[in-house]
């Protein structure tokens, strides 16, 4: 007999590339007179799981751009590394 729970826990485990179903964009402030810090959460397989990508600013509006011009957009849980589909 199978242990379904602990075969679906291996399935999780064995994905490592999930596609990135919503992003939330955010900005913390670091005091007065210093610079903020910008921040996307990734909503992965429709909340299956989170990453959090902490860019520069000047990065973060590069990542603003692809998301927006991206047909999908998936997200490499081992390397950490954003894959853009085709840019619009």
């Amino acid at each position: 007999m199978t242990d379904k729970p602990q075969q679906e826990q291996n399935t999780e485990s064995a994905i490592k590339v999930r596609q990135v179903t919503d992003v939330h964009a955010n900005w913390s402030s670091q005091g007065p007179l210093e610079n903020g810090k910008f921040s996307y959460q990734l909503i992965l397989d429709n909340g299956a799981e989170e990453a959090l990508v902490m860019p520069t600013a000047s990065d973060a509006k590069v990542l603003r751009d692809f998301f927006d011009d991206a047909d999908s957009v998936f997200w490499d849980t081992e390397r950490e590394v954003l894959i853009f589909g085709k840019i619009q």
